[in-house]
């Protein structure tokens, strides 16, 4: 069974899909941005280095050695985490478009607050 935040994503790939063969820049450029926003969110940090020496290999300085010791399994967001990084998307989207609106660039202001629009769907 998907969970509710699997749902999101693949309703927003969805919709990606629809919206590239609509030729709808506007909801493209949203919905693209909002997938990499949550793939961003979903990132580890990076732990502090290690004091002593670096694990190395032969070919290559301060790497890692052994099989799968670079990999780190990513976060794991609820639904609840999804929303609260959809929402900032539209927060700065209306901020960066008063921004536009403020020094005379009504079209891109308005451009942005279609893509708003766009992402302001999948808050219900």
């Amino acid at each position: 069974m998907t969970s509710d935040p699997d749902r999101l994503r693949a309703r927003l790939r969805a919709d990606l899909t629809t919206a590239m063969k609509a030729r709808d820049k506007e909801a493209v450029a949203a919905l693209r941005s909002v997938l990499a926003s949550f793939d961003n969110a979903e990132a580890v940090p990076v732990p502090a280095p290690a004091t002593g020496p670096p694990a190395s290999s032969e070919y290559v300085a301060g790497t890692s050695v052994g099989l799968g010791s670079a990999e780190v399994a990513r976060r794991e967001l609820t639904l609840d985490d999804l929303r609260t990084v959809l929402r900032a998307q539209i927060d700065e989207g209306l901020a960066e478009a008063d921004t536009y609106a403020a020094h005379g660039r009504p079209d891109d202001a308005d451009r942005l607050r279609r893509q708003v629009d766009v992402l302001r769907t999948y808050l219900g």
